[in-house]
Order: C-alpha cells, then structure tokens, then sequence
C-alpha cells in the first residue's frame, strides 16, 4: 500500500470529528468517499494530505510517518486537486502548472529548463495546450479543473487526492474529469476523491468508503458497498436502483 491509515481519530483541537478510520490505498486504485455534508470527509481529507493533524492513529505513505516528512517530501509523494473555482489572479495557464514544480526546487529558486518541460508535458498531456498561454481565470470550469489536475501531476506525485472534483461542473465535463481520473489509475497513481454522486464512484472506483457523522459504515469494493440500503441509510433518503449485467444507476427518489 503506499497510502494507509490506521484507527485514525479526525478533527480539531476542541473538536472530535471521527474516530476509528482506516484507509488503505495502492497504486493504480481509485478510492471514492462519499458521504453528506458535515460527515467528516473534507476533514479526513486534510489530515490524508498532513495539513492538519490527527487527534489519533497514523497516516503513512509510501512506509514513511506523514508527520515525518517535511512538507516539500510530501509534495513529492502527494497531491491536492481542489474544487474548481475562479482565482483571484490573471496567472497563465503555463504559470500555474508551473508552480506544481515547486516541490522539486528550493524555495527562492527559478524554474529550470527541466521544470518547464515537466510542465508542458502535463499541459500535453490534459490535451489543453492550446490554453498555455491563456488567462486561468479567463477560462471555462472544466478548463480550470483540467489545469488544477496538471499542476498536481506536475509534482510527480505517487498519490493524487481530489475533494468534490465535479463540483459545479456541467454533465460534459463531469465526464471529462472523471474519465481522467481512471487515468491517472491506470498510468499507476493511487488516487482518492470525494463525492456527492454515487454513480461517480460505481463507475469510477475501485473503492468506496462511506462516512456518516464521523463514523465508517462501509469500506470496501464499490459492487458490495454502493447498494441501495447503504446509501440510504448513508443519506437518510429514499434511493432507486436501477441495474443490469452491465451497471447499477443509483436515482434519489
């Protein structure tokens, strides 16, 4: 495994978000949480990344001690894809890429000839070279979030963490991300990514966790774990289930 959790306790200094949370994930596997709002999933995600601490247990990467590494070697070994949003400034396209190689350089350095083809290769290979030179703010939510997962590749990661990467996204681009995010599976990558759809996660993952109020109910293979009693007593709401040989579509009711 080369992400795993164990008897993991969530949340802040006077606050208990959840406890008991394990997590495992390897290369090449895609891991989906889902969950509704206020569960906990945000907050696991933090602590998964080391930007806060767990109140209990241990997050380890690749056999390391998260809170051992400093924070340039978990960007060498981890990163964060956020929500689509805006941003406050005009950066390129190119730029912002760009700034994923930090993790590679020493802080007050410039970017060398090999950081900048890393950061072409990345924009290559999200097919938005015709973008490099754009505005980022000057371009479309599926734009922005293609870029967001480039400058994360762009750190030569071995685990990519993704919070609500469809978010305000419309129905084309939800499948444009997610498509890529099998991907990033599939070239080796672990990756983990939340979700309020659990369709996302019946096609897309290998894996699926379910947190509610700071407590796993489920964790394991999306066919035995995504089901329509799970996700309703997950979401307290009436679920439809409608399946086939092929594929099982979950509908609120």
């Amino acid at each position: 495994m080369i992400l795993e959790a164990r008897d993991l306790a969530i949340g802040y200094r006077n606050r208990v978000v959840g406890r008991g949370l394990e997590v495992a994930l390897g290369s090449g596997e895609v891991r989906a949480l889902l969950g509704p709002n206020g569960g906990g999933k945000t907050t696991l995600l933090k602590t998964l990344l080391g930007l806060i601490p767990p109140l209990g247990g241990e997050v380890r990467i690749a056999g390391q001690a998260l809170s051992r590494l400093s924070v340039q070697e978990r960007a060498r070994l981890i990163a964060y894809v956020p929500q689509v949003h805006a941003g406050a400034f005009a950066f390129m396209v190119e730029d912002l890429v760009l700034m994923g190689r930090s993790a590679h350089a020493d802080l007050l350095s410039q970017p060398s000839a090999r950081d900048r083809q890393a950061a072409m290769e990345m924009i290559a290979r999200l097919g938005i070279s015709h973008l490099a030179q754009r505005p980022y703010t000057m371009i479309s939510g599926g734009e922005r979030q293609l870029v967001l997962i480039a400058r994360a590749l762009a750190q030569e990661p071995r685990i990519v963490v993704f919070d609500e990467p469809t978010a305000s996204l419309d129905f084309g681009n939800q499948g444009k991300v997610m498509r890529e995010i099998r991907a990033l599976a599939e070239a080796g990558l672990g990756v983990i990514f939340s979700t309020h759809d659990p369709n996302h996660a019946m096609r897309y993952a290998d894996q699926a966790m379910l947190i509610r109020d700071g407590t796993c109910m489920a964790n394991g293979p999306c066919r035995e774990v995504l089901t329509r009693q799970m996700l309703e007593l997950l979401y307290q709401a009436r679920v439809e289930t409608i399946e086939s040989d092929a594929a099982r579509v979950f509908l609120p009711s």
